[in-house]
């Protein structure tokens, strides 16, 4: 069966904010499965911050994008066409399928999607964000009962499982986020402060909020936010470093920390952190989350929009702060 595919590659480096002209749309006729393929049809699309470092052209974790290459990105979708033994048609599935209606797959790296989950929540606290949590809160910050937890970008789709799981834990969360709004979501998540760095001086209210001392702190914006929350360090601290939202889109060198001796005064560590370092443990999350969410533990907040063409003006919502919860693009 001939398929028109629809799909997003990158087309120029962005300098600063991503424009709609450093993306190239395109149309071309999707080829058949061969033996041992399937084709998936793909539902929703993740859009995450580190898209913006994936564009690029400098060393990182993971190699950048190259001119004219489809833009990376995770995914969830149905299979619609099967050769391949171990899919049939109607399996839904999860891979990095990139910014695209439909791909042609070998199989390798696609996962079963439980039917009874919803797809977004696959691509939220079942997916690449709550396992980023996960691991970097309970693996790199290490929380103990009791602690002081903190965590920036918290009404994001990482931030706000990040405080959920810390309450799981045992731990007093204080979430950062920009506007009222995003604050009062955090307080019905159960975190057990939320500071509004957009109307607070944010020291001042890290120093109200944690008389004790930030036990952890996980960052994921970088800047000035991450430069207070240094000041408020309790002693042993464990600072984990998951993002820098705040930086990503800079046109001049991106601004570190000043106040980085509190880490020795306090013998405090900070610790850099990739979700793929954990992949062969992805199960192991999944399922205790799954577990979580079923006892109404923990909640997956999406935000979607509609539309594979919106994806160069959804990306933006991630950096302005628009979005509310995990930002998602639904194909239709």
């Amino acid at each position: 069966m001939l398929r028109k595919n629809h799909r997003f590659t990158l087309a120029a480096r962005p300098v600063g904010l991503p424009t709609a002209k450093d993306f190239a749309f395109e149309e071309h006729e999707l080829a058949s499965p061969a033996e041992g393929e399937l084709v998936v049809k793909v539902r929703y699309i993740s859009l995450d911050p580190a898209m913006r470092g994936w564009m690029n052209d400098a060393r990182s974790y993971i190699p950048p994008i190259k001119l004219g290459e489809l833009m990376r990105a995770a995914g969830v979708g149905e299979v619609v066409e099967s050769r391949h033994p171990g899919f049939a048609v109607g399996d839904r599935v999860s891979g990095v399928f990139g910014v695209q209606e439909y791909v042609v797959s070998s199989g390798a790296g696609l996962a079963p999607v439980d039917p009874r989950v919803p797809l977004p929540v696959m691509l939220s606290a079942l997916g690449m964000p709550g396992l980023t949590a996960y691991f970097g809160l309970l693996d790199v910050g290490r929380p103990v009962a009791g602690n002081t937890v903190v965590v920036s970008g918290a009404a994001g789709a990482v931030g706000s499982v990040v405080g959920q799981i810390a309450k799981i834990h045992g731990c007093r969360a204080v979430g950062i986020a920009g506007g009222a709004e995003k604050c009062r979501y955090l307080t019905e998540l159960g975190f057990d402060a939320a500071i509004d760095y957009k109307a607070t001086d944010v020291k001042a209210a890290l120093r109200e909020q944690c008389p004790k001392g930030i036990d952890v702190y996980f960052d994921n914006v970088g800047g000035p936010i991450l430069d207070a929350a240094l000041t408020q360090l309790a002693r042993g601290a464990r600072v984990v470093i998951c993002g820098a939202i705040s930086q990503y889109n800079n046109t001049t060198p991106v601004v570190g920390p000043s106040n980085y001796l509190s880490l020795l005064v306090n013998r405090a560590s900070m610790t850099g952190m990739v979700v793929f370092d954990y992949a062969a443990r992805y199960g192991e999350a999944v399922r205790e989350m799954a577990q979580w969410i079923a006892a109404g533990k923990l909640s997956s907040r999406e935000d979607i929009v509609r539309g594979i063409e919106q994806f160069p003006t959804a990306l933006l919502k991630l950096f302005s702060g628009e979005n509310h919860g995990k930002l998602v693009l639904e194909v239709v």
